[in-house]
């Protein structure tokens, strides 16, 4: 799917507490925040009634704000598996929030979100978090850090938008 600008870009740092997300909307080379934030869901509730949480808030700000894409970082886990997989489920509620809007779903490395937002792919988090306040002429860092990490998704696919663009035109022809 090409979209023309503006468009509005959904990141989304998933998690079973805490997901963040982040709406910007690109018009030509300006970058406006529309909404950014965390969906919180507390501990003693049950996994199943959090992932609805987390799915109702979603449905709800994407109806709010149209995005034309969603845009998650890729999940890596070194040794916590259990965690990586509470992950993985609200990562899947997001998708599936994508799915039922017919939205499209683009996934980046975090060296890939890092060298987008900083032009460095090993730069620190607060390195990044300084970035996307500059970028999007915030007053200060975003928070909670799951929204900052949420706009600095959505940045990062608005920058590669245009190699996607290339590539699609290129593999449809």
């Amino acid at each position: 799917m090409i979209a023309t600008l503006p468009m509005t870009v959904l990141g989304i740092d998933p998690g079973i507490a805490h997901t963040g997300y982040g709406f910007i909307e690109a018009d030509s080379s300006t970058l406006t925040v529309l909404d950014f934030g965390s969906i919180h869901t507390a501990p003693k509730v049950e996994s199943a009634s959090r992932l609805k949480m987390i799915y109702d808030a979603l449905v709800e700000k994407v109806s709010q704000y149209q995005p034309h894409f969603f845009v998650f970082e890729d999940i890596f886990f070194s040794k916590n598996v259990s965690s990586a997989l509470i992950v993985a489920e609200a990562r899947g509620v997001a998708k599936l929030v994508a799915a039922n809007t017919d939205r499209h779903v683009y996934n980046y490395s975090p060296a890939h979100v890092k060298k987008a937002v900083v032009g460095y792919g090993k730069a620190s988090k607060r390195q990044v978090q300084e970035m996307v306040k500059i970028l999007l002429k915030l007053d200060e860092i975003p928070r909670p850090d799951h929204a900052a990490d949420a706009l600095a998704l959505a940045i990062c696919h608005l920058r590669s938008y245009k190699m996607l663009q290339l590539r699609e035109r290129y593999n449809n022809s």
